[in-house]
């Protein structure tokens, strides 16, 4: 009995992490937010979608994270910040589509490179290259699709909840 609870309790785990994103330490796996980071390279592997969240882990007693304007991100100037982050361990979530701008607010850090540009897409719209090869010449298109739940016309907040009362009725048998 207690087995079967464990198993329905982390597939509820498991369903309700994916409906609220993930969470992306910047820099990790083999950096932080420090002077040594490439975070132009860190993000070039990451997709960002609604719902996720960044953590900045960092020595507060060194740096701080500022969130700038695009105009602040080009010319490393945190005098007008949208929101400053001092605590070495900041969550921000990602809410909401579009592009986001961190720096290093300490005097000289943006300019060696503690900055870092996230592009926050839908979760529920992607986009694929499809490549073909014609002699010698590869041609590739890029198109944005939509994912299997939207167009099916199934909302992910839906799918998470419709999960979790199964898992909260499975719960309830077995006690």
């Amino acid at each position: 009995m207690e087995t079967k609870a464990l198993i329905l309790i982390t597939v509820a785990m498991t369903m309700l992490g994916m409906a609220l994103g993930a969470s992306h330490t910047v820099g990790a796996p083999h950096g932080s937010w420090d002077l040594q980071t490439n975070y132009s390279q860190w993000v070039s592997r990451i997709r960002f979608t609604t719902g996720d969240e960044l953590k900045f882990q960092y020595s507060a007693a060194v740096h701080n994270v500022v969130e700038v304007s695009k105009t602040g991100y080009d010319s490393c100037n945190g005098s007008s910040p949208i929101s400053t982050f001092p605590t070495g361990n900041d969550v921000v979530p990602l809410a909401t589509i579009g592009t986001r701008y961190f720096i290093g607010g300490v005097s000289g850090h943006c300019n060696a490179g503690m900055k870092v540009e996230v592009n926050v897409k839908s979760k529920e719209v992607r986009t694929v290259q499809r490549c073909r090869r014609t002699g010698n010449r590869r041609r590739c298109q890029s198109e944005t699709v939509l994912s299997s739940a939207t167009s099916a016309g199934v909302d992910q907040s839906t799918v998470a909840r419709l999960g979790l009362i199964v898992v909260a009725a499975g719960l309830m048998l077995f006690f």
